[in-house]
């Protein structure tokens, strides 16, 4: 078969909403050339193995399995991160979280912690815009954690630390001028789970309790004990849960707390100043 004969196997994708360009990335995986290629010789012939590779890569995505989890990686900010089965993909709607952070107005040289970074996403997005900042980047998971130093030594990152921790307890009591977090947020009983990428993703990062709030509750409340007077706390959050998220907030001494909307328009992330 040639290149064009292999990308109209796309029509194959009916559970992708992005089923021509999922093809043409297992495609050139397969091959290893660039988009490009695949459009400027379309009707070179891949070798038996590589059509072979294409196949294995093309069935799983037929099965649901995300894009990201086949190839191993996945756009972040400006960044290209491994990932794996042990972590959640890095989503769109985090990054708002990090133009956020990237907003605030911190001084030079300010220590930074995000909690439950799987991939070292937003640590490492954080941290490729701020030299200046020192980051500390925590996980209960060892895969993850490993995951991310994998990831950090790749970007030369050096002003990030990657540690194990399950949330705050194995962190020295340390106050930090900001707090980042993109803790579980979904209900046990989510029917989504059961549905899509989901269905993929480790559900330890991304189920909490009833509600979804028992994460969101203990990141919350524990960060006090961590923030510098005037320190921020930044989490995203379910698109339904910006209220109760203020309400905890307001409860725990926080002030000039907001919440921002996602590409989508859905409320996803809240953020605060601690004022003792």
């Amino acid at each position: 078969m040639t290149i064009s004969e292999l990308l109209q196997r796309s029509v194959e994708l009916i559970a992708s909403d992005s089923a021509v360009i999922d093809t043409e990335l297992l495609l050139s995986h397969a091959l290893g050339v660039n988009r490009t290629y695949l459009k400027t010789w379309p009707d070179r012939q891949p070798k038996s193995d590589q059509l072979n590779t294409f196949e294995q890569l093309f069935q799983r995505r037929i099965q649901g399995e995300p894009i990201a989890y086949i190839l191993g990686n996945q756009g972040f900010w400006s960044l290209d991160l491994k990932v794996s089965e042990h972590t959640l993909i890095p989503r769109p709607e985090t990054e708002l979280l990090v133009e956020t952070a990237l907003e605030l107005e911190l001084q030079t040289h300010s220590s930074v912690l995000d909690l439950g970074t799987g991939t070292g996403a937003i640590a490492l997005a954080l941290a490729s815009e701020r030299s200046d900042w020192t980051i500390t980047a925590a996980d209960i998971q060892t895969q993850a954690v490993a995951l991310a130093e994998e990831n950090r030594a790749a970007h030369k990152l050096d002003n990030v630390q990657v540690v194990q921790s399950n949330w705050f307890n194995a962190l020295p009591v340390t106050h930090y001028d900001l707090i980042v977090s993109n803790p579980p947020y979904i209900d046990r009983d989510d029917p989504h789970l059961t549905q899509g990428d989901l269905r993929f993703e480790p559900t330890s990062a991304l189920v909490s309790g009833v509600g979804g709030l028992d994460d969101l509750i203990l990141v919350i409340g524990q960060s006090i004990s961590f923030l510098k007077s005037s320190g921020w706390l930044l989490v995203e959050h379910g698109y339904d849960q910006g209220a109760e998220v203020r309400a905890l907030f307001a409860d725990n001494g926080f002030a000039a707390v907001e919440t921002r909307c996602d590409y989508s328009q859905l409320e996803r992330i809240t953020f605060g100043q601690l004022l003792r």
